[in-house]
Protein backbone atom coordinates (compact mmCIF):
# COMPACT_ATOMS: atom_id res chain seq x y z
CA UNK A 1 0.00 0.00 0.00
CA UNK A 2 1.81 3.25 -1.13
CA UNK A 3 1.41 6.37 1.38
CA UNK A 4 -1.26 8.15 -0.68
CA UNK A 5 -3.47 4.90 -0.36
CA UNK A 6 -2.98 4.31 3.30
CA UNK A 7 -5.88 6.59 4.62
CA UNK A 8 -9.12 7.46 2.97
CA UNK A 9 -10.17 9.83 -0.20
CA UNK A 10 -12.51 11.17 2.27
CA UNK A 11 -9.69 12.07 4.90
CA UNK A 12 -7.13 13.78 2.44
CA UNK A 13 -10.82 15.82 1.12
CA UNK A 14 -11.08 16.39 4.84
CA UNK A 15 -7.61 18.23 4.71
CA UNK A 16 -8.25 19.75 1.50
CA UNK A 17 -11.02 21.26 2.87
CA UNK A 18 -9.44 22.38 5.93
CA UNK A 19 -6.55 24.40 3.27
CA UNK A 20 -9.04 25.73 1.58
CA UNK A 21 -11.33 27.21 4.45
CA UNK A 22 -7.67 28.59 5.97
CA UNK A 23 -6.84 30.10 2.59
CA UNK A 24 -10.44 31.70 1.95
CA UNK A 25 -10.63 32.28 5.72
CA UNK A 26 -7.21 34.38 5.82
CA UNK A 27 -8.14 36.52 2.88
CA UNK A 28 -10.81 37.41 4.30
CA UNK A 29 -9.38 38.60 7.41
CA UNK A 30 -7.32 40.74 4.64
CA UNK A 31 -10.43 42.21 3.17
CA UNK A 32 -11.82 43.04 6.84
CA UNK A 33 -8.65 45.43 7.73
CA UNK A 34 -8.67 47.08 3.59
CA UNK A 35 -12.71 47.20 3.14
CA UNK A 36 -13.76 48.39 6.28
CA UNK A 37 -12.36 51.42 8.43
CA UNK A 38 -10.50 50.50 11.87
CA UNK A 39 -11.82 46.81 11.89
CA UNK A 40 -8.47 46.11 12.59
CA UNK A 41 -6.26 48.64 13.54
CA UNK A 42 -2.93 47.19 14.67
CA UNK A 43 -0.84 44.28 12.98
CA UNK A 44 -2.17 40.93 11.80
CA UNK A 45 -0.20 37.88 10.54
CA UNK A 46 -1.84 35.22 7.86
CA UNK A 47 -1.20 31.97 6.87
CA UNK A 48 -1.52 32.20 3.49
CA UNK A 49 1.11 29.19 1.72
CA UNK A 50 1.69 27.32 5.04
CA UNK A 51 -1.56 25.86 5.01
CA UNK A 52 -0.16 22.06 4.65
CA UNK A 53 2.05 22.13 7.51
CA UNK A 54 -0.61 22.98 10.30
CA UNK A 55 -3.11 20.81 8.45
CA UNK A 56 -0.68 17.65 8.49
CA UNK A 57 0.85 18.56 12.18
CA UNK A 58 -2.91 18.44 13.81
CA UNK A 59 -4.18 15.48 11.86
CA UNK A 60 -1.30 13.96 13.45
CA UNK A 61 -2.89 14.49 17.05
CA UNK A 62 -5.38 12.98 19.22
CA UNK A 63 -8.48 15.10 21.00
CA UNK A 64 -6.64 15.23 24.48
CA UNK A 65 -3.11 16.51 22.84
CA UNK A 66 -1.88 19.92 23.90
CA UNK A 67 -0.97 22.79 20.94
CA UNK A 68 0.71 26.14 21.26
CA UNK A 69 1.69 28.98 18.57
CA UNK A 70 2.45 32.21 17.87
CA UNK A 71 0.81 35.53 16.15
CA UNK A 72 0.39 33.32 13.11
CA UNK A 73 -2.09 31.51 14.76
CA UNK A 74 -5.78 31.55 12.84
CA UNK A 75 -4.59 28.66 10.49
CA UNK A 76 -3.55 26.42 13.22
CA UNK A 77 -7.10 27.03 15.04
CA UNK A 78 -9.07 26.12 12.37
CA UNK A 79 -6.66 22.90 11.82
CA UNK A 80 -6.93 21.87 15.27
CA UNK A 81 -10.88 21.36 14.38
CA UNK A 82 -11.58 25.27 14.88
CA UNK A 83 -15.37 26.87 14.11
CA UNK A 84 -14.88 29.43 11.58
CA UNK A 85 -17.15 31.51 13.05
CA UNK A 86 -15.83 31.76 16.37
CA UNK A 87 -12.82 32.71 14.98
CA UNK A 88 -13.32 35.50 12.06
CA UNK A 89 -15.39 37.00 15.10
CA UNK A 90 -12.85 36.69 17.31
CA UNK A 91 -10.27 38.45 14.58
CA UNK A 92 -12.53 41.81 14.90
CA UNK A 93 -13.58 41.79 18.51
CA UNK A 94 -16.68 40.69 18.55
CA UNK A 95 -18.31 38.16 21.33
CA UNK A 96 -19.10 35.42 19.41
CA UNK A 97 -15.77 35.41 19.06
CA UNK A 98 -13.41 32.14 20.68
CA UNK A 99 -12.44 34.87 23.89
CA UNK A 100 -15.68 36.57 23.57
CA UNK A 101 -13.50 39.56 21.79
CA UNK A 102 -10.94 39.92 23.88
CA UNK A 103 -7.98 38.49 22.98
CA UNK A 104 -8.32 39.70 18.97
CA UNK A 105 -5.82 38.46 16.13
CA UNK A 106 -2.91 37.40 18.29
CA UNK A 107 -4.71 35.46 20.72
CA UNK A 108 -7.19 33.36 19.10
CA UNK A 109 -7.20 30.52 22.08
CA UNK A 110 -9.35 27.61 22.43
CA UNK A 111 -8.99 25.94 24.93
CA UNK A 112 -11.09 22.95 24.61
CA UNK A 113 -9.47 21.73 21.34
CA UNK A 114 -6.16 21.82 23.72
CA UNK A 115 -4.93 25.23 22.06
CA UNK A 116 -3.65 26.30 25.67
CA UNK A 117 -1.74 29.82 24.66
CA UNK A 118 -0.70 31.44 21.34
CA UNK A 119 1.67 34.50 21.70
CA UNK A 120 2.67 37.81 19.69
CA UNK A 121 5.96 37.19 21.98
CA UNK A 122 8.96 35.37 19.50
CA UNK A 123 9.41 32.03 20.89
CA UNK A 124 7.16 32.73 23.99
CA UNK A 125 5.10 29.30 23.52
CA UNK A 126 7.60 27.20 23.45
CA UNK A 127 8.43 27.27 27.26
CA UNK A 128 4.61 27.07 27.54
CA UNK A 129 4.64 23.56 25.64
CA UNK A 130 7.58 22.17 27.58
CA UNK A 131 5.26 23.38 30.54
CA UNK A 132 2.63 21.55 29.40
CA UNK A 133 4.38 18.49 28.50
CA UNK A 134 6.01 17.97 32.28
CA UNK A 135 2.51 18.57 33.34
CA UNK A 136 1.68 15.22 30.87
CA UNK A 137 4.86 13.12 32.36
CA UNK A 138 3.86 13.79 35.91
CA UNK A 139 0.22 12.47 35.42
CA UNK A 140 1.08 9.69 33.50
CA UNK A 141 -1.19 10.49 31.00
CA UNK A 142 -0.64 9.29 26.92
CA UNK A 143 -0.98 12.87 25.68
CA UNK A 144 1.85 15.12 23.56
CA UNK A 145 2.27 18.90 23.42
CA UNK A 146 3.08 19.80 20.10
CA UNK A 147 4.34 23.31 19.75
CA UNK A 148 4.63 25.79 16.36
CA UNK A 149 7.29 28.10 16.02
CA UNK A 150 8.83 30.17 12.60
CA UNK A 151 12.60 29.92 11.54
CA UNK A 152 13.00 33.38 13.96
CA UNK A 153 12.66 32.08 17.22
CA UNK A 154 16.33 29.96 17.21
CA UNK A 155 17.28 33.19 18.05
CA UNK A 156 16.01 33.47 21.38
CA UNK A 157 17.23 32.05 24.16
CA UNK A 158 13.94 30.60 25.78
CA UNK A 159 14.20 28.26 23.15
CA UNK A 160 17.32 26.53 23.54
CA UNK A 161 15.99 26.57 27.54
CA UNK A 162 13.06 24.95 26.99
CA UNK A 163 14.65 22.24 24.00
CA UNK A 164 17.46 21.72 27.25
CA UNK A 165 15.06 20.57 29.62
CA UNK A 166 12.52 18.73 27.34
CA UNK A 167 15.67 17.02 26.34
CA UNK A 168 17.53 16.32 29.68
CA UNK A 169 13.58 14.76 31.16
CA UNK A 170 12.52 13.24 28.26
CA UNK A 171 9.21 15.32 27.61
CA UNK A 172 6.56 13.96 25.24
CA UNK A 173 6.73 17.34 23.02
CA UNK A 174 6.77 17.99 19.36
CA UNK A 175 9.29 20.96 18.30
CA UNK A 176 7.66 22.03 14.67
CA UNK A 177 9.57 24.78 13.02
CA UNK A 178 7.51 26.17 10.13
CA UNK A 179 10.76 27.80 8.35
CA UNK A 180 8.70 30.04 5.72
CA UNK A 181 12.58 31.07 5.00
CA UNK A 182 12.19 34.55 7.15
CA UNK A 183 12.21 36.22 10.23
CA UNK A 184 10.18 38.85 9.25
CA UNK A 185 12.24 40.76 6.58
CA UNK A 186 15.38 38.56 7.27
CA UNK A 187 16.71 35.62 5.07
CA UNK A 188 17.10 32.51 7.94
CA UNK A 189 20.66 32.03 5.96
CA UNK A 190 21.50 35.00 6.74
CA UNK A 191 21.62 34.54 10.84
CA UNK A 192 21.61 30.78 10.77
CA UNK A 193 24.64 29.05 9.61
CA UNK A 194 24.66 25.54 9.51
CA UNK A 195 20.59 25.14 9.07
CA UNK A 196 17.90 24.35 11.63
CA UNK A 197 18.13 21.10 11.91
CA UNK A 198 21.81 20.77 13.87
CA UNK A 199 21.28 23.19 16.37
CA UNK A 200 18.17 20.99 17.96
CA UNK A 201 20.17 17.85 17.35
CA UNK A 202 23.20 19.16 19.31
CA UNK A 203 20.51 18.93 22.13
CA UNK A 204 20.37 15.36 21.37
CA UNK A 205 16.72 15.59 20.11
CA UNK A 206 15.69 13.30 17.94
CA UNK A 207 14.94 15.44 14.46
CA UNK A 208 13.64 15.45 10.85
CA UNK A 209 13.00 17.42 7.83
CA UNK A 210 9.39 17.24 5.89
CA UNK A 211 8.00 18.72 2.86
CA UNK A 212 5.27 22.04 4.19
CA UNK A 213 3.94 22.32 0.93
CA UNK A 214 2.44 18.70 1.23
CA UNK A 215 -0.42 17.88 3.10
CA UNK A 216 0.53 14.35 3.25
CA UNK A 217 4.39 14.59 3.61
CA UNK A 218 3.41 16.56 6.82
CA UNK A 219 0.81 14.36 8.02
CA UNK A 220 2.97 11.32 7.54
CA UNK A 221 6.19 12.74 9.38
CA UNK A 222 3.94 14.23 12.07
CA UNK A 223 2.09 10.66 12.68
CA UNK A 224 5.51 8.72 13.02
CA UNK A 225 6.99 11.90 15.56
CA UNK A 226 3.82 11.90 17.69
CA UNK A 227 3.82 8.55 18.22
CA UNK A 228 6.97 8.19 19.79
CA UNK A 229 6.64 10.93 21.86
CA UNK A 230 3.60 9.69 22.97
CA UNK A 231 5.11 6.45 23.80
CA UNK A 232 7.45 7.72 25.98
CA UNK A 233 11.08 7.96 23.80
CA UNK A 234 11.79 12.02 24.13
CA UNK A 235 10.99 15.06 22.47
CA UNK A 236 11.44 15.48 18.80
CA UNK A 237 11.84 18.23 16.74
CA UNK A 238 10.91 18.63 12.78
CA UNK A 239 11.58 21.67 10.18
CA UNK A 240 9.27 21.95 7.75
CA UNK A 241 9.95 24.01 4.82
CA UNK A 242 7.60 26.23 3.56
CA UNK A 243 6.94 29.48 2.40
CA UNK A 244 4.64 32.58 3.17
CA UNK A 245 2.82 34.32 0.21
CA UNK A 246 2.11 37.39 1.32
CA UNK A 247 4.23 39.88 3.82
CA UNK A 248 5.18 39.34 7.69
CA UNK A 249 2.16 41.48 8.69
CA UNK A 250 0.29 44.62 7.28
CA UNK A 251 3.41 46.71 7.33
CA UNK A 252 5.84 44.54 5.32
CA UNK A 253 7.14 46.54 2.71
CA UNK A 254 7.52 43.74 0.18
CA UNK A 255 10.75 44.58 -1.21
CA UNK A 256 13.40 42.10 0.35
CA UNK A 257 12.63 39.07 -1.82
CA UNK A 258 14.75 37.71 -4.71
CA UNK A 259 12.85 38.30 -8.27
CA UNK A 260 11.20 34.93 -8.97
CA UNK A 261 11.09 33.31 -5.75
CA UNK A 262 7.70 33.86 -4.98
CA UNK A 263 6.65 32.78 -8.05
CA UNK A 264 9.05 29.64 -7.73
CA UNK A 265 6.90 28.80 -3.92
CA UNK A 266 3.43 29.43 -5.88
CA UNK A 267 3.99 26.55 -8.42
CA UNK A 268 3.76 24.23 -5.17
CA UNK A 269 0.94 25.66 -3.54
CA UNK A 270 0.23 23.70 -0.64
CA UNK A 271 -3.84 23.51 -2.17
CA UNK A 272 -2.53 22.66 -5.86
CA UNK A 273 -0.41 20.04 -4.36
CA UNK A 274 -3.36 18.78 -2.35
CA UNK A 275 -6.10 18.71 -5.63
CA UNK A 276 -3.85 17.26 -7.88
CA UNK A 277 -3.24 14.01 -5.37
CA UNK A 278 -6.82 13.69 -5.10
CA UNK A 279 -7.66 13.88 -8.81
CA UNK A 280 -4.12 12.33 -10.01
CA UNK A 281 -3.12 9.79 -7.47
CA UNK A 282 -6.83 8.50 -5.66
CA UNK A 283 -8.66 9.07 -8.62
CA UNK A 284 -11.37 11.53 -7.51
CA UNK A 285 -12.77 13.81 -10.30
CA UNK A 286 -12.16 17.23 -11.04
CA UNK A 287 -15.46 18.73 -10.15
CA UNK A 288 -15.53 16.75 -7.11
CA UNK A 289 -12.81 18.73 -6.32
CA UNK A 290 -13.78 21.93 -6.93
CA UNK A 291 -17.24 21.27 -5.41
CA UNK A 292 -14.88 21.54 -1.80
CA UNK A 293 -14.35 25.27 -2.68
CA UNK A 294 -17.30 26.02 -3.46
CA UNK A 295 -19.50 24.71 -0.36
CA UNK A 296 -16.33 26.53 1.53
CA UNK A 297 -16.97 29.73 -0.05
CA UNK A 298 -20.29 29.71 0.33
CA UNK A 299 -20.09 28.89 4.08
CA UNK A 300 -17.61 31.69 4.24
CA UNK A 301 -19.92 34.37 2.72
CA UNK A 302 -22.69 33.19 5.53
CA UNK A 303 -19.83 33.32 8.54
CA UNK A 304 -18.39 36.33 7.96
CA UNK A 305 -21.43 38.27 7.47
CA UNK A 306 -22.35 36.67 11.12
CA UNK A 307 -18.82 37.73 12.31
CA UNK A 308 -19.85 41.48 11.53
CA UNK A 309 -23.35 41.28 12.72
CA UNK A 310 -22.00 40.48 16.50
CA UNK A 311 -21.82 42.92 18.92
CA UNK A 312 -18.28 44.16 20.73
CA UNK A 313 -17.69 43.80 24.00
CA UNK A 314 -18.51 45.82 27.11
CA UNK A 315 -16.25 47.90 28.68
CA UNK A 316 -15.18 45.92 31.81
CA UNK A 317 -14.41 47.93 34.88
CA UNK A 318 -11.17 47.33 37.50
CA UNK A 319 -11.66 47.45 40.51
CA UNK A 320 -9.63 50.03 42.89
CA UNK A 321 -7.25 48.67 44.89
CA UNK A 322 -6.41 50.42 48.23
CA UNK A 323 -2.81 50.14 50.36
Amino acid sequence: MTQAQSYSVEARRKLLEQMLTIRRAEEQVIHFATDHKDLIRGHFHVYIGQEASGVGACAALGPDDYVFTTHRNHGHVIARGGELGPVLAEIIGRTTGYNKGRGGTFHVIAPHLGILQTSGVVGGCVPLAAGAAFSIKQRGTRQASLVFFGDGVLEEGAFYEAVNLASLWKLPVVFVCENNGYGEYTPFEAVTPGGIVPRAAAMELRTSQADGMDVRSVRAAAAEIVARVRSGEGPEFVELRTYRFVGHSRSDPGKYRPEGELDRWRERDPLIVGASLLRDELGVRADDVERVEVEVEAELDRIQAAALASPFPTSVSIPEFND
